[in-house]
């Protein structure tokens, strides 16, 4: 039976009705917790769903937010403003996914829990807290990463009652989430187990592996004995322990056993499931987060219904406890769930904020501007130039690096090219494509770009970045210039001694670089733990380092044209 408590919420009082349970169809109860004035006056619901734990968010309510890189920044406190929420008229309702904190049934796998999808318990769930005499059978959705994943796998299942949802930082295709162009990224595996500043998933034992439930033990010992020929894989103490011991780390020993992408991923694949969504909804993200804001973009685009897209100014990471974008949140909900004429429907669908010029972009779509793709070459003597490299090999010879494993040494090298100061301001908003034509001396590397805007004072910003693990070099019928994709379906390894031209998918961004900025590339195959844009980020948010030595030639002659493919908005030349 719930328990009814009050709280002071700086000198607000609020009820809370402690661990309700929300019976699914299946029998399973998950549990919730319902913050709000319980006068006797039916209010709409806001209803947040993750597998943090429901305990973890209502520190919203003593916690001053925390910026990056503050150490008490825990990257699961993502539910949002409990007082403010209350304070504006709805009930807060937090629950515990199926498996997780206080919850009945099992976790297994990713958005499917052991044949339940986590879209039909949200659907179960929010349908109980409409029909709650506290609630006046309007619902919406808050919270941010897990939070807001959950919001679109809910809204696909279509409850009739959830009117409308706000989605702020939300991650949709999961091999993208938990592999960047083939090369495995550890934040999955802080998120899930509580590390480097995120508290994980509130499991009590009830998570399980859906290889471990698969595969036979006999065929599964070969895949895990398969898994570790990767020297990448091999040489990480995290991965070698995992794979050993599976029933310590389930959820992330799934994640490393899949490097490819498929029928495992694709599951509940939001950006799959997000045509079927046809109530409004408002996404949003700020920049400097690019494998996120690909997926949002790409959900933007899908979706049937009312919709927004809203890409926020730079820094990446947004305060912990939740708190921002509750202004543009409750306008939303005001408009959608309260039907109040406040004409957030009379502005433009989409909205950019420009780095380097901080101005503001409205357009009905994406890009919001007319983009012409423009290369920008890798030249002699480190330059980036809009003109081509005139000579051949023998007189431009290629550039180089060489990358000991992190096993025997510490430093992580990287080679950058960078053009003239700009004269005038040059503005580019939408996806970009970096062709580089490598040799390297093994079957395999990562290629990490980072592309910066370097002020004349040396003070940088990264504007995007690209990933891409060599054997994954193969694009799908999907690539058009500056736009390309990988289907990540199957690794091929390099021939060592070819020269081979790789595609790097360069995340969306929106950057003006001024009079007097450079355009900084910069080429590695690992990536250093904290600079000026990697200091804003959690600890855990690095990529699987390459574990075998490996040397690096970068060809930008006549022949080998290496180049940015950038979507330019002003004239260049």
């Amino acid at each position: 039976m719930a328990e009814i408590r009050t709280i002071d919420a700086g000198g607000r009082t609020i009820t809370v009705h402690k661990d309700l349970e929300i019976p699914m169809r299946d029998g399973v109860a998950l549990v919730g917790d319902a913050y709000g004035e319980f006068d006797g006056t039916p209010r709409p619901a806001l209803v947040a769903l993750s597998p943090y734990g429901k305990e973890l968010q209502a520190l919203a309510l003593t916690m001053p937010p925390q910026r990056r890189p503050s150490p008490m920044w825990d990257g699961c406190i993502e539910a949002g403003d409990i007082a403010r929420v209350v304070g504006e008229g709805y009930v807060h309702v937090i629950g515990d996914l199926r498996g997780s904190g206080g919850s009945g049934g099992e976790h297994i796998g990713n958005y499917n829990a052991g044949g339940v999808s986590l879209g039909q318990d949200a659907y179960d769930f929010i349908e109980w807290v409409a029909a709650q005499p506290w609630c006046d059978g309007n619902v919406g959705m808050i919270g941010i990463s897990y939070f807001g994943s959950m919001q679109l796998l809910a809204a696909a299942e279509r409850p009739p009652h959830l009117k409308a949802i706000f989605v702020s930082g939300g991650h949709y295709d999961f091999y993208e989430t938990t592999y960047h162009g083939g090369i495995m990224w550890f934040m999955p595996r802080a998120a899930r187990e509580g590390r480097g500043g995120d508290s994980g998933w509130a499991f009590t034992g009830r998570v399980k592996s859906r290889m471990l439930e698969t595969y036979p033990p006999d065929e599964l010992k070969k895949l895990v004995a398969k898994r570790l020929q990767d020297p990448d894989v091999a040489a990480w103490p995290n991965l070698v322990h995992v794979l050993h011991y599976p029933t310590n780390h389930e959820a992330w020993f799934d994640i490393v056993m899949n490097e490819l992408d498929g029928d495992w991923y694709e599951e509940r694949n939001p950006v799959t499931l997000a045509p079927n969504i046809d109530i409004p909804v408002w996404l949003q993200l700020d920049q400097g987060r690019g494998w996120t804001l690909d997926g949002t973009i790409e959900v933007f685009n899908r979706l049937k219904g009312p919709k927004k897209l809203d890409i926020g100014p730079y820094p990446p990471m947004q305060s912990r406890p939740f708190i921002e974008e509750h202004d543009k949140m409750f306008a939303w909900y005001d408009y959608w769930i309260k039907g109040i004429d406040n004409g957030i429907m009379d502005e433009p669908a989409v909205t950019v904020f420009v780095e380097g010029s901080r101005e503001t972009v409205t357009a009905d779509q994406w890009p919001p501007k007319p983009v012409e793709h423009t290369s920008l070459y890798l030249r002699p003597r480190r330059e980036l130039s809009f003109a081509p490299e005139p000579m051949g090999a023998e007189h431009a010879a290629p550039d180089g690096f060489y990358q000991a494993p992190l096993t025997v040494t510490d430093k992580v090298e990287i080679i950058d090219w960078s053009t003239p100061p700009f004269e005038e301001p040059c503005e580019m908003i939408g996806t970009g494509a970096a062709h580089l034509f490598v040799e390297i001396d093994q079957p395999d590397t990562n290629l990490i770009m980072r592309i910066w805007d370097a002020a004349p004072n040396g003070k940088r910003q990264l504007i995007t970045t690209g990933y891409l693990k060599a054997s994954h070099r193969e694009l799908d019928e999907r690539t058009t210039e500056g736009n390309p994709y990988h289907p990540h379906t199957r690794a091929v390894p390099v021939e060592p001694g070819k020269v081979e031209e790789y595609v790097l998918r360069l995340y969306p961004f929106a950057a003006s670089i001024q009079p007097g900025h450079r355009l900084v590339v910069e080429l590695s195959n690992d990536e250093p733990l904290a600079d000026e844009h990697n200091a804003l980020l959690p600890p855990d948010s690095f990529h699987l380092p390459v574990g075998r030595p490996v040397t690096h030639k970068i060809y930008r002659d006549a022949a080998h044209l290496s180049r940015l493919v950038l979507p330019f908005t002003t004239s260049v030349s």
